[in-house]
């Protein structure tokens, strides 16, 4: 799972109103992962080859039909592009179609309801009454961007659960740096990375992530033996600890690992293991 700082991109319509908030503007690049000629900086945009399922012909298509002139409704877009119902489907899942549509949940509502006409009737706009549904919370969206794109450009999960994790005492990456050496703490994070160096002599080495940065944890043989489950089981850990700072080098040595991957509900993510 990656999450990725806030996305500023080209909107599919000249509409004054439109965020920039695109997470997959439909144009294709070459390069997947790009920031030039974006109106806004910082910024990344995504590219529509991220989109699974999605075929080449039909991006061309797109990016054909928007040089002709952009946009001015999803239905418009599946007109003109001749696009499948399935393929609206797989773009609104990608939150591809938010200058469009607005919000996901309206985008595939908005998809789900475009069918395609008899080759007579392709040219023919639809009027229909517009149904209007409420958003969809933040974290629905954040399990949505990770389906279909296996990142999230929203706000890292674990900002989400940190007045949770406030409430269990456990601090964040940031809050962890001015830290004197020698503190006992608490810290939590998204399981990024496990190591066990065959010359560790059974010591495993475990980054956590959150919306801060990244936590460098050291368990020794005693710990990772006692605790064999949580420490390659869980997804979001928990760690008591204490905290070792010698210049810029920062590390914590677990005590007591907490497996709290429940927290994260249908977000839990593998993390990359090498022993």
């Amino acid at each position: 799972m990656a999450w990725l700082p806030a996305l500023t991109a080209t909107p599919l319509s000249t509409s004054s109103n439109d965020a920039f908030i695109v997470s997959v503007p439909l144009k294709l690049k070459r390069i997947p992962f790009g920031s030039e000629d974006l109106p806004k900086t910082p910024a990344v945009r995504l590219d529509m080859c991220l989109i699974g399922g999605l075929k080449r012909t039909s991006a061309e298509r797109i990016v054909a039909a928007r040089a002709q002139a952009p946009f001015d409704s999803a239905e418009d877009l599946s007109r003109r592009a001749q696009l499948e119902q399935f393929e609206m489907k797989l773009l609104a899942a990608a939150d591809a179609l938010a200058s469009l549509s607005g919000h996901r949940r309206q985008q595939v509502w908005d998809a789900a309801a475009l069918h395609a006409p008899p080759l007579l009737l392709r040219d023919a706009p639809v009027e229909e009454e517009l149904l209007e549904l409420p958003e969809a919370p933040e974290g629905e969206e954040i399990i949505f961007d990770y389906a279909a794109l296996g990142l999230t450009l929203r706000r890292h999960p674990m900002a989400l659960l940190r007045k949770q994790l406030n409430a269990m005492r456990f601090k964040s990456s940031g809050e962890l740096q001015a830290l004197p050496d020698g503190r006992l703490v608490r810290a939590c994070g998204i399981v990024t990375l496990r190591q066990q160096p065959p010359t560790a002599k059974g010591v495993v080495f475990v980054s956590l992530e959150d919306e801060h940065g990244t936590v460098q944890v050291i368990v020794w043989k005693s710990v990772r033996e006692q605790q064999h489950q949580e420490l390659m089981n869980a997804k979001l850990l928990g760690v008591y600890g204490t905290w070792q700072r010698a210049g810029e080098v920062r590390n914590l040595i677990a005590q007591h690992l907490v497996d709290l991957t429940h927290l994260l509900g249908r977000l839990a993510a593998p993390s990359r293991d090498f022993h």
